[in-house]
């Protein structure tokens, strides 16, 4: 058993549904990477950037993995440049985007990562679908159902969710 991450991903551009499944089914495909749990998919309207861009689709997925935070890292940007992910402007429309959420117990603050994610105890779309997975889920001793309360764009998010994969092995549950 290696170390159990939390990615976070989200879209707003193309066929978002089919582009999280495939991501999170691409992230199980690596050979250093177990898909333990998936989210339910939640809509959410989008947290900064240009105000003209769509709603996203966000889940969340549990790993279990055997790569460095910083191969992780990599891992997760070889996904998303197979999805056509464009970095042309901070927080703006994307086919995909990938964050390391959290790492185990690692705290890490390096320009090109940080662990836990700088932002992710205070967004809903973060949160919530990490609640839906994982309701005993914690974030630096705060319960992340809390947290999800306390966010702000909470009111932002859609009433609908749907899974992101079958339940089964590498799908829904683990149990």
């Amino acid at each position: 058993m290696g170390t159990l991450a939390v990615l976070a991903l989200g879209a707003n551009l193309g066929d978002r549904e089919d582009t999280l499944r495939r991501a999170a089914q691409d992230l199980a495909a690596h050979p250093r990477i177990t898909l333990t749990r998936a989210s339910p998919v939640v809509r959410s309207k989008p947290v900064g950037g240009p105000a003209d861009q769509g709603d996203y689709l966000n889940a969340v997925v549990e790993v279990d993995t055997e790569l460095s935070p910083f191969a992780l890292l990599r891992a997760c940007q070889e996904v998303e440049q197979r999805h056509h992910r464009v970095r042309a402007q901070r927080w703006g429309p994307r086919t995909l985007d990938i964050d390391i959420v959290v790492y185990g117990a690692l705290h890490l603050d390096e320009p090109d990562l940080t662990v836990p994610h700088l932002r992710a105890a205070t967004r809903a779309f973060v949160l919530v679908p990490w609640a839906l997975m994982d309701p005993a889920a914690t974030l630096d001793g705060r319960r992340v159902v809390d947290l999800a309360r306390e966010a702000a764009d909470l009111g932002g998010l859609g009433p609908d969710t749907v899974p992101l994969l079958p339940a089964g092995p590498g799908g829904g549950d683990r149990d």
